[in-house]
This record gives C-alpha cells, sequence and structure tokens, in this order.
C-alpha cells in the first residue's frame, strides 16, 4: 500500500487541526478511548460540541492558546492508502517549522478562511510550496458555513488565487479548489448538499486518486554511503558491502559506478536487502550494495553512475531559510551538512532576502528568523551536490552552528 505525504498550512484559525480531525473521525481512524478523551476536553473548555482540532494539538501549550506550535505528524489509512498528514503551525514566527513540515510533503494543502480570503501567510505559505516544488497543490476554502455556503464567494477567492498562480512553479499544473467546512464536515470526506453548486469530488476522494510522483526515479542516481559493512566473522570474512538509502534514479547489478570524491570506478555485484537479493535499487530504498573491485569508499562518499557525475563544487550558491534567533551576515562560518557529510563553510555573499508577501527581493547585510533569502557559500571541501530544481533529493542541506550543534538554516542548491 503506497504512502501519501500532505502538509497542511493557512493562516491562525483557518481550521487546519480541525480539518485533520475531521479526516481522522469520518475515517473512522480515532479509537473509542481517545474520543471519549476528546469529548471530555471539549466539555472542560465549555464548549457544546466536539473540538476535533484538539486530536492534532498535542502540546499544553497548544491547547492553552488555541494555536498550533509545534508540527505534528498524523497518521490515518484508508482501503486505498495511508496517509502521513504533517500539521505545521500558521503563525509568521513559527515559519520554519513550517518549511521542516513541508519538506518531504507530495501535496501542500492550504487552508483560506472564506470570510478573510488570501491573507499575508497565504502569500508565506504558497511560496514556500512553490521553492520545495511540492508536486500537487491543493486550495481548500474552509469554514463555508459561516458564508452561508456562497457561490459567488468561493468564485472570488478562486480568482484571486489564480493571481499567484501566474509565472509561479505551479502555472501550469493543475491546482484543485475544494470548498469545505472542516467543522461540519461539508465536502470533507463525502459530498452535501449544503454545496450543490460545486460538481468535482470532495476532498478525501480527490486525495485517494493523486498519482504519486515517481520522478525520483528518473533524476539522476545517487548513493549516499552512510555505514561500511564489515561483519567480524569467520564465514563473511571477506564481505565488504555498503549501506545506505538510495537517494534518487536507480542502480543495477552489472551496472558501472564512481565512488566520490576520488573518482574511482567499479561494476555492482550485488544489491541486498534485509537477506534478499535483488536485480535493481532505486530511489527510496535502503539496500547493501557490494562490488566487483576493492577501491577506497566510506561513509560519506557518494556513489553515482558515469552518465551523470555531479560537480564537486566550493561555492555554492543556494536559497536558504534562516532557522536561528542569532541573525547571519557575511563572514560567519558554519557546518554544512550534505548527506553523511559535515563541511566547514563561510558565509561569502548575502544575496538578498525575499519579501514573501509580494514576492519583492530586499537587499540587506543580515537575516533575521524566518527570512527566506539567497546567499553564496564557500566550502572547506568539494560538494557533490545537484541543482534542487534538478534533483531535489541531492540539492538541500543544512546549516549547523558548530559550537552550540543547532541547526540554523536548511537551503536548497541553486
Amino acid at each position: 500500500m503506497d504512502v501519501l505525504r500532505i502538509t497542511t498550512s493557512g493562516s491562525v484559525d483557518d481550521g487546519k487541526s480541525t480539518l485533520i480531525g475531521r479526516l481522522l473521525f469520518d475515517t473512522k481512524s480515532i479509537t473509542q478511548d481517545k474520543m471519549e478523551a476528546l469529548t471530555a476536553a471539549s466539555k472542560r473548555k465549555g464548549l457544546d460540541f466536539t473540538d476535533l482540532s484538539l486530536l492534532t494539538d498535542g502540546l499544553i501549550a497548544e491547547r492553552e492558546q488555541g494555536i498550533t506550535i509545534d508540527v505534528a505528524h498524523i497518521y490515518f489509512s484508508t482501503p486505498n492508502r495511508k496517509y502521513i498528514i504533517a500539521d505545521t503551525p500558521g503563525h509568521f514566527e513559527y515559519t520554519r517549522n513550517m518549511v521542516t513540515g513541508a519538506s518531504t510533503a507530495q501535496v501542500s494543502l492550504i487552508l483560506i478562511d472564506a470570510r478573510k480570503g488570501i491573507v499575508e501567510q497565504t502569500y508565506r505559505h504558497f511560496f514556500i510550496a512553490c521553492m520545495l516544488r511540492i508536486p500537487h497543490l491543493v486550495v481548500c476554502i474552509n469554514k463555508m458555513d459561516l458564508v452561508e455556503y456562497d457561490e459567488a464567494r468561493f468564485n472570488q477567492i478562486h480568482e484571486d488565487f489564480q493571481q499567484l498562480l501566474k509565472g509561479s512553479f505551479y502555472e501550469d499544473k493543475e491546482v484543485k479548489f475544494i470548498p469545505i467546512s472542516s467543522l461540519y464536515g461539508e465536502n470533507v470526506v463525502t459530498k452535501t448538499e449544503k454545496i450543490s453548486w460545486y460538481k468535482s469530488q470532495p476532498l478525501l476522494e480527490f486525495l485517494e486518486e493523486i498519482e504519486l510522483d515517481t520522478t525520483d526515479r528518473q533524476h539522476p542516481a545517487r548513493f549516499p554511503v552512510q555505514y561500511v559493512i564489515r561483519p567480524k566473522t569467520e564465514q563473511h570474512h571477506d564481505f565488504r558491502g555498503f549501506a545506505g538509502k538510495v537517494a534518487s534514479g536507480s542502480f543495477h547489478v552489472g551496472a558501472e559506478i564512481v565512488s566520490l570524491p576520488n573518482g574511482q570506478r567499479s561494476k555492482i555485484k550485488s544489491i541486498e536487502k534485509f537477506e534478499q537479493q535483488l536485480d535493481a535499487a532505486h530511489a527510496t530504498e535502503s539496500v547493501v550494495i557490494t562490488l566487483e573491485d576493492e577501491i577506497d569508499i566510506s561513509r560519506g562518499n557518494l556513489l553515482v553512475t558515469p552518465d551523470n557525475i555531479p560537480e564537486g563544487r566550493k561555492e555554492l550558491v543556494a536559497q536558504i531559510c534562516w532557522m536561528d534567533q542569532q541573525k547571519l551576515s557575511a563572514g560567519k562560518t558554519y557546518l554544512l551538512v550534505h548527506g553523511a557529510n559535515r563541511i566547514k563553510a563561510k558565509v561569502q555573499q548575502l544575496h538578498h532576502v525575499v519579501e514573501v508577501t509580494t514576492n519583492r527581493i530586499e537587499e540587506k547585510t543580515e537575516m533575521g528568523l524566518n527570512d527566506i533569502g539567497k546567499i553564496t557559500l564557500k566550502t572547506a571541501q568539494p560538494v557533490f551536490a545537484d541543482a534542487y530544481q534538478a534533483n531535489p533529493a541531492n540539492g538541500t542541506f543544512i546549516l549547523v552552528d558548530e559550537f552550540s550543534n543547532a541547526t540554523v538554516a536548511v537551503g536548497f542548491v541553486d
């Protein structure tokens, strides 16, 4: 059974947590004891209905304030597929959490309050979805019950959003617009007579039919070596395998490979997965590869195919989201983590910061918390990264403060 990863985003009180709670409730993914606890918690809040948002707002601070602070991952399934939903915060100050939650998503689900329409955070979340190149975009116009299920209001928001799509990553892609009321479950799992003018599918039905993106297999073959396996047993004394997860592309038994950074070549002797012999390994599969020749390979090396070898760059231009209270400025040094490698890197230049609500570029000398902008990094050793646009799986990195060991930025290679 395949897995669909979804990130939900929207401004504060647009109903993200309630929508997820509704999906869990209507698909009967909530146990009886959890439902009883939910009803009791709703009564303690003085509510005369069951507040489904409490299912995902698990932190005490979230429940007290009625907002989402941390990224919550929610799991449920239908007979067709499994779902993992990242419930991300709507506040500006938690933009970094939104980027983190969306980083592995296949679907970006943006909620818009039917009363308010497009607001500042809508622009921000749409910009992040474009930056991460999330394959599918779904726009849910929520709280339709508060505008009396008015078709004209839905059409107005739809038209306003079309202006955002122009010139964006999604301009030539199908973007789904769905009117819903997550509080009452209208058009979430089943169609409703209250929105009879909407002739298309409800949300879950649309999600069920999304075809999973398989472009990772079509991207260049990349296999970051995580661990060298050398069993200390007499039976396997001469075994030498390389364990890792195929980041992108495919590897086949008998095919030639190149090990980076040393450039040595060999052929794949075997591919093993839980003692099962495979003919090939594809993107996202964790396997052990053995080679026909004894070449020098260690943790952090990158196995690729000779038809597409990434250039080792000691200067990287990248778009980053800054995640630290301490501001970034040119001249500062950090540890760049790409795959299993940690490489010293210096910020050579801060090109600009993007004002995401207007898509305007601003020249600044510093980047603050939650800012998104472009920088140039100088690294102590070559980094064998692809451009994020060409191969997302091998085009990302994080920056780490070498003294506090805190992650301060996530980057996307140009």
